[in-house]
């Protein structure tokens, strides 16, 4: 797996040091320099991603306490062999329903949650089938802060294919059918991981 970018490794962890350094420093002298390195990691990125550097400068400035990695869940579940998808009405591709998980939720009810929402399936979470570094899978676009996802088998329970504001279509797919991805959210080795785990149900956690 190809490693980041140098230049987006770099503003990555000047960004989290400027953050943490601005919530634990009380002189007003170190506030200044935090600010400075927090600007030169803005800097960074934005000639990096070709992205204008106000919009980087304010994603950088409305992140505060401690830098941690973010967290996005991703439902998997089957029905007859055939793996659960929603298309993304942002791009039109196709994912595992899921997103970033919320505050004051656990992973299984961030992730059945999500499942609902997307595609108008109630689910039961039942087994964590991964946790990947998302810098380290070929996601594509690259992402301004440290992403791990989570990769949750879920047993769907009840309910009935719906589309949502955040989705066009839901459907299940066979592994040799599998329609064209939304890179950004899913990856086509992590589909097929998914269905090995279908196929071996006493593998443990995948991990990076």
């Amino acid at each position: 797996m190809p490693p980041s970018p140098q230049w987006l490794e770099w503003s990555r962890k000047l960004q989290a040091i400027a953050q943490n350094g601005l919530l634990f420093t009380r002189d007003p002298y170190d506030r200044e320099r935090y600010e400075a390195i927090r600007a030169i990691a803005a800097g960074i990125m934005s000639a990096g991603a070709g992205e204008p550097l106000e919009v980087v400068a304010g994603l950088f400035s409305g992140q505060v306490g401690y830098a941690t990695p973010k967290v996005d869940v991703r439902g998997v579940a089957f029905r007859d062999d055939k793996i659960l998808l929603v298309r993304e009405s942002q791009d039109g591709l196709w994912t595992l329903p899921g997103g970033w998980a919320d505050p004051n939720e656990s992973p299984s009810e961030s992730v059945t949650r999500e499942v609902f929402e997307e595609s108008g399936f109630q689910s039961r979470a039942t087994k964590l089938l991964a946790v990947f570094d998302r810098a380290k899978h070929h996601h594509l676009p690259l992402h301004p802060f440290h992403v791990y996802k989570l990769f949750i088998r879920c047993e769907i329970q009840s309910g009935e294919a719906k589309p949502s504001l955040e989705t066009l279509e839901v459907g299940f797919f066979a592994e040799n059918s599998i329609p064209d991805l939304s890179i950004a959210r899913v990856t086509p080795g992590q589909i097929a991981r998914c269905f090995q785990h279908l196929r071996h149900p006493e593998w443990s956690t995948d991990f990076d």
